[in-house]
C-alpha cells in the first residue's frame, strides 16, 4: 500500500486523519465486500477497516455534499464530520445495502447542516444589542487570542510524547502517516495520543473556565 496521500478535488485523504494513506475510490475494488468489511469492524472496533471501507465511497460522499453544501470547504468538512458519524452508527444499525444506506446518511447530514444554518440566519434583530463593525471584529480577535492562549498552557500540561503528537496533528496539520515517520511511533500509539490528548484538552479548558489549576490536568493516558 502506498504512503502518498490520495487526493481528489484537491482533497487530501490525509484530512481525513483516520483513513491514513488509503487512497480513496469510487466504489468496491478487489478485496473483502463491503459487508465483509462491516461484519470485521462490528466484531473488532478497528478504525482501520472501517477506514478501508470509507475510501471506497469518499468520492460519492464529496460529490454529494458539493451538491448540496455548494462549497468546496464545507462539502470536505461534511466529508469528515460522515466518517465520525459511521464509525458509531456502523456499531448500532444493521446494514444490507451499504452504498445506498451511505448516500442517504451523506444526504441527511447535509440536509440537517443546511436546515441549522437557515435558522441560524433567521434569528431576530434587537437593534438595542447593536454594535459597530469595529467593535465586533475587536471582540472576536480578543476571543481568539484568549483561547489560543488557554489552549497552549493546556498543550503544556499533556505528556511529552502526547504534547509531541497533538502540536503535530492540531498545530502543524500533519497526518497520521507523516507524525509514524516523524516519531517513529506506530499508528495506533498515534491515534491513542490523540484521543486522549483532545481529552485531556478538553479538561483543561473546562477547567480554565471554571478557574482551576489547568496544570492538575497532567494524563499519561
Amino acid at each position: 500500500m502506498s504512503g502518498e496521500c490520495a487526493n481528489f478535488s484537491g482533497f487530501s485523504s490525509c484530512n481525513l486523519a483516520s483513513t491514513k494513506d488509503i487512497p480513496p475510490s469510487s466504489g468496491p475494488t478487489d478485496g473483502p465486500g463491503d459487508l465483509e468489511l462491516i461484519a470485521a469492524y462490528r466484531q473488532s472496533s478497528d478504525l482501520k477497516i472501517v477506514a478501508q471501507l470509507f475510501s471506497r465511497y469518499m468520492q460519492l460522499l464529496y460529490g454529494v455534499c458539493l451538491k448540496y453544501l455548494g462549497g468546496s470547504e464545507q462539502a470536505k468538512d461534511a466529508v469528515m464530520d460522515i466518517f465520525e458519524e459511521l464509525t458509531q452508527k456502523l456499531l448500532k444499525h444493521e446494514v444490507g445495502n451499504f452504498k445506498g444506506w451511505l448516500y442517504t446518511l451523506a444526504k441527511n447530514h447535509c440536509l440537517m447542516k443546511l436546515r441549522s444554518a437557515k435558522q441560524a440566519r433567521v434569528q431576530p434583530f434587537d437593534p438595542e444589542h447593536m454594535q459597530t463593525a469595529e467593535e465586533l471584529h475587536l471582540k472576536d480577535k480578543i476571543g481568539q487570542e484568549e483561547k489560543f492562549n488557554q489552549l497552549s498552557k493546556c498543550i503544556d500540561t499533556l505528556a511529552t510524547e502526547q504534547k509531541t503528537v497533538i502540536q503535530l496533528f492540531y498545530l502543524q496539520s500533519k497526518c497520521y502517516k507523516e507524525i509514524e515517520t516523524i516519531t517513529g511511533m506506530d499508528w495506533n500509539k498515534v491515534r491513542s495520543h490523540i484521543q486522549n490528548g483532545r481529552r485531556n484538552l478538553k479538561i483543561c479548558m473546562q477547567r480554565q473556565e471554571t478557574g482551576k489549576d489547568p496544570a492538575l490536568i497532567v494524563s499519561n493516558g
